[in-house]
């Protein structure tokens, strides 16, 4: 039976054994959903075992745990390492949700719920895939899974777990499926990630919140301070102001840039999709290129005094935002944290009191397009999509992949299958029936051609 057979004739359990794991509401973040973590990582292990692998295990580490599978056919034969993540964001603001974020609907063939696509729906392609080669005898190398649970969180523990873990993990490639393609009919590979530095301020004014007509404009108030130092951070032209910032960042040769400019790109249907009338970025450079090849800074979240319905005259004691500074090659995301802590502590007026705490962050990962891993992922979405697939840098961050790299010697291939559209980290997740089943297809097609490039 051919690999679209299989799909056709299994995909509602497909999805339903998928809504299971998504109905687990794993959020890493909060700590009252550390029972849900495990709950997903049983529900993991339950569905590795499933789908074939020799044995699984759920490893506990000094935070959420992880969950581990393998099939070893030949140890002769390549080894593939699977990474996922079991973990979601939260779901806040929840009022902007149009269904429950964790009771998974289709409408008009798009899968609605937290972690849909991020990354539930896109891991779990791949134990679908690895079930079909399985169960029809067509496995042709060893695969082993990793999924584990803080990765929205920075993956704190995951590093400690590889060291330890180093000759059970042992593979000759990684593949993960949490990026994304342009379009539908436009597949492409990531071949680049920004690095993360991510960081929280607190602003503290006078001791207690004060009543802003007996004090306001005779003590200073930490939102209006808090939101001048933000706006200090960038110039007219978008451009980082913070000292030291860009020293590390390696100029994008010519060459490159006019080939991301032959990349496919609808400026009309990105603006549509996200319901703006321009955009705006660091200036002398594309969408993508911002997006792609240079840092960039934003507020995640900022708040502080009164917000609840109606009015409260108060002058708060106190203001905080998160921040995020998304690096390119050749950036520490350790110095860049210190430079901005440095920074923003040196523009803070004697008037209040700065903390600045570096939460968690990442190194900038450029995945190789000569090996033969990319090869083989370059036919597997030739064959599945009927053309050859753009390479591209995305803009976002996963900053355990460079750690593979570093920790287990094992280079990463970003087998993505999302789309802009389908509102990671934001309410209204999706993910279209259709990427979910193609992206089954495809990484089917990797593991044959990796294993005949291998031989």
């Amino acid at each position: 039976m051919d690999i679209n057979n299989y799909i056709e004739q299994n995909k509602d359990r497909f999805l339903e054994e998928l809504f299971g794991l998504i109905r687990i509401p794993s959020i890493s973040s909060l700590a009252k959903h550390k029972p849900d973590m495990l709950r997903a990582a049983e529900y993991w292990k339950k569905s590795m075992l499933e789908a074939g692998v020799d044995k699984a295990e759920v490893f506990q580490t000094d935070g959420n745990p992880v969950t581990y599978g393998e099939k070893i056919i030949d140890p002769a034969l390549p080894t593939v390492l699977v990474y996922g993540h079991m973990d979601v964001m939260p779901v806040d603001p929840v009022d902007l949700w149009n269904t429950d974020p964790f009771e998974p609907v289709i409408k008009d063939g798009i899968i609605w719920a937290r972690g849909a696509d991020d990354d539930k729906g896109q891991a779990f392609m791949h134990a679908k895939a690895f079930e079909y080669l399985v169960k029809t005898d067509q496995l042709p190398c060893n695969v082993k899974f990793m999924i584990e649970g803080e990765e929205e969180i920075g993956s704190p523990s995951l590093g400690k777990f590889c060291k330890e873990n180093k000759e059970m993990l042992k593979a000759d490639i990684i593949i993960v499926s949490d990026t994304s393609i342009i379009a539908q009919d436009i597949p492409s590979i990531t071949t680049g990630l920004r690095g993360l530095a991510y960081l929280q301020i607190e602003v503290t004014g006078p001791s207690r919140d004060l009543h802003s007509g007996l004090f306001g404009g005779a003590v200073a108030n930490p939102i209006n301070v808090l939101s001048e130092m933000i706006a200090s951070l960038q110039d007219e032209n978008k451009r980082i102001t913070i000292p030291g910032f860009y020293d590390d960042v390696l100029d994008v040769t010519p060459e490159e840039r006019e080939l991301m400019a032959k990349a496919p790109f609808d400026l009309d249907g990105y603006k549509k999709a996200i319901d703006v009338e321009e955009l705006g970025g660091e200036t002398g450079y594309s969408t993508n290129e911002r997006t792609g090849i240079r840092p960039s800074f934003d507020v995640c979240g900022i708040w502080g005094g009164y917000t609840g319905e109606g009015a409260k005259t108060v002058l708060p004691s106190k203001a905080y935002a998160k921040i995020s500074a998304r690096l390119v090659p050749n950036q520490d995301h350790n110095k860049i944290a210190v430079l901005i802590q440095s920074h923003l502590e040196s523009i803070a007026p004697a008037n209040v009191k700065v903390k600045v705490e570096n939460l968690h962050g990442g190194p900038a990962y450029v995945s190789p397009t000569t090996i033969t891993a990319y090869k083989a992922a370059d036919k597997a979405y030739t064959e599945a999509f009927g053309k050859q697939p753009v390479p591209v840098r995305s803009g976002g961050s996963i900053p355990i992949i460079s750690t593979f790299e570093k920790v287990l010697g094992i280079k990463s291939i970003l087998m993505g299958f999302g789309l802009e559209s389908d509102a990671i980290h934001s309410p209204n997740e999706n993910f279209p029936v259709w990427n979910f089943l193609k992206g089954i297809e495809t990484i089917t097609y990797f593991y044959k051609h990796y294993s005949e490039m291998m031989k």
